[in-house]
């Protein structure tokens, strides 16, 4: 099944989304996460993408109690990216109610680590690839690394990550439309499902993600589409079922 996935950005408690990843070029869109949340799962969402920007900055989790709020408002997964770089963050984060987490930077500088979560937490652990011209971004996308994508994407075919979300940097809160060829290679060269991140826009962007099912991409992550209303999220739930 195709999941179209709503997104909540964290950033000092309140509901944001940046551009290209700039903490310096971001719009709120409420102070109330956990309400945020319940209004995407009452639209259809099956599932909600939390991130915590201030934790992806800071190298820890910062933005606890919004998140324990979303999870306890939730009847559907969450799952969480930010400043996840041990298993004890991981665990906490996990006994907060959050379904699966989503590692970054951290799978690029300490793979052993997501090998090491998939084994304590099955089913549990994803991989964030954020991508710049095909090359892997970290540390807040502030630098590109010279480790092409699927590369990485590769060194976790065996270690039982369930899903690889990947962003195109350059699309990320554009409402540009996403990268669908680098995406859909990455998704063919990988047995990983992957997540689209990044540029949705509007109703033919999500249904040209869906439209490569059988590619291997399992999902979109959509965001300031949603918020801005260039995407009605009801009506492209409907559309996808």
């Amino acid at each position: 099944m195709f999941e179209l996935i709503p997104a909540i950005d964290l950033k000092g408690g309140h509901c944001v989304r940046l551009k290209q990843g700039r903490m310096e070029d971001a719009t709120v869109y409420g102070d109330d996460p956990a309400a945020m949340a319940l209004h995407w799962q009452s639209l259809g969402a099956t599932r909600m993408h939390v991130v915590d920007l201030d934790g992806a900055f800071a190298g820890k989790p910062a933005n606890r109690a919004a998140i324990e709020g979303i999870c306890a408002a939730l009847d559907i997964p969450v799952q969480l990216g930010g400043g996840l770089r041990d298993l004890s963050m991981i665990e906490g984060m996990l006994n907060l109610g959050v379904q699966r987490v989503i590692l970054g930077s951290v799978a690029v500088s300490n793979p052993a680590l997501v090998r090491e979560a998939c084994t304590a937490f099955p089913g549990q652990v994803c991989v964030g690839i954020d991508a710049k011209g095909g090359m892997v971004a970290v540390h807040g996308w502030d630098d590109v690394t010279d480790v092409a994508a699927v590369d990485l994407a590769r060194k976790f075919e065996d270690d039982g990550v369930s899903a690889i979300i990947y962003t195109d940097i350059a699309r990320d809160g554009m409402l540009t439309g996403p990268n669908i060829e680098e995406t859909v290679n990455l998704a063919r060269a990988i047995s990983i499902p992957v997540i689209v991140s990044g540029g949705i826009a509007r109703m033919e962007d999500a249904e040209a993600c869906a439209a490569h099912l059988a590619d291997g991409i399992c999902g979109a992550i959509t965001g300031r589409a949603i918020y801005e209303g260039t995407l009605d999220f009801a009506a492209a739930m409907q559309a996808l079922k």
